[in-house]
C-alpha cells in the first residue's frame, strides 16, 4: 500500500526488441525504478496508433508497480505523425493478427529477459488492442492476466474474416489461459452489448475465469481524456477495476 513517505522514481525509454518474423521493432518501456521484482504489462496501442494516450498509460502502469512495454504494432508501416502512419495502415486494410501475435510474443519475452521483471506478465489493451490482447492471452502462452477494454471485432461474423483476420477471436476462448477483465461502454456501437453478451456467454461455457463491467452513459473509448468520448467518472471507477485487478492476479 501506498505511504507519503515512500522513494518513488521511474525511467521511461524507447526501447528496441525482437519482433515477429525477427524483425527489429521499437516499443515504450516504462518502469518504476529500484531492484524489483516488478511484475510486467504488455500494453496494446489502439487503431490511432502508437500515440501520446499510450505513452501516458505506459507510466500510469508504471506509476502503479509494472514494468511496462509498449510496442509500436505499425513500425514496418514507416514513421512520421502517429496520424500519417495510422492512416496508413487504415488504408492497407489493418496489421495481420499473426503479426500481431508475433510483436506481442517478442514483447513477453523482452519482459521476461529483464532481471527486474517479476515471473508474473500481464497484457492490456483498448479498442483494437483490447481485441489483441484477448486474442493473445488465448494464442500466446506466459500472460497471467488480461485486460480488454471495449475491444471490437472479438465477435466477427463470416463476412468480417480476411487473410488478415482468419479467425473470429470468440473461436478461441476455450483456449483462454489467464484471468480476463473487460470493460464496456453500454452505449458503444463496436462491440454493441449484445457482442458482449455474447462473448460472454462462450465464457461461461468453458468454464473461465472471467469480470466484466458494464458502464451505461459511455460508449467508445471512454477514458480517452483528451476526447469527447470520456466519461469522468466511468473512467474512473474502471480504472480501480484495472489496478484491482491486477493486484490480485500479479502480486
Amino acid at each position: 500500500m501506498y505511504q507519503t513517505d515512500m522513494y518513488e522514481g521511474m525511467m521511461a525509454e524507447t526501447v528496441s526488441l525482437q519482433g515477429a518474423n525477427h524483425d527489429l521493432i521499437n516499443a515504450y518501456m516504462a518502469r518504476p525504478l529500484g531492484p524489483g521484482p516488478f511484475p510486467g504489462m504488455v500494453i496494446i496501442h489502439h487503431m490511432p496508433g502508437w500515440d501520446e494516450w499510450y505513452k501516458e498509460t505506459a507510466r500510469k502502469f508504471a506509476h502503479h508497480g509494472y514494468v511496462t512495454l509498449a510496442p509500436n504494432l505499425y513500425f514496418r508501416a514507416g514513421h512520421g505523425t502517429v496520424e500519417d502512419v495510422a492512416a496508413k495502415v487504415r488504408a492497407e486494410g489493418g496489421v495481420a493478427d499473426e503479426q500481431v501475435m508475433g510483436d506481442l510474443q517478442g514483447s513477453l519475452d523482452y519482459l521476461c529477459s529483464l532481471a527486474y521483471v517479476s515471473d508474473k506478465v500481464g497484457v492490456f489493451g483498448t479498442c483494437s488492442g483490447g481485441r489483441q490482447a484477448f486474442l493473445a492471452s488465448c494464442r500466446i502462452k506466459g500472460f497471467d492476466a488480461v485486460v480488454d477494454c471495449w475491444g471490437g471485432r472479438v465477435v466477427m461474423a463470416e463476412a468480417d474474416l480476411s487473410p488478415k483476420y482468419p479467425v473470429s477471436p470468440l473461436d478461441y476462448t476455450k483456449d483462454l489461459s489467464c484471468p480476463l477483465l473487460g470493460i464496456f461502454g453500454n452505449e458503444d456501437h463496436g462491440p454493441t452489448p449484445e457482442q458482449v453478451n455474447q462473448h460472454e456467454a462462450e465464457l461461461k461455457k468453458y468454464g473461465k475465469n472471467y469480470e466484466f463491467h458494464r458502464y451505461d452513459d459511455a460508449g467508445h473509448g471512454f477514458f480517452y481524456h483528451h476526447r469527447p468520448n470520456y466519461r469522468q467518472a466511468q473512467a474512473v471507477d474502471g480504472w480501480q477495476k484495472v489496478f484491482s485487478f491486477l493486484e490480485t492476479h500479479l502480486h
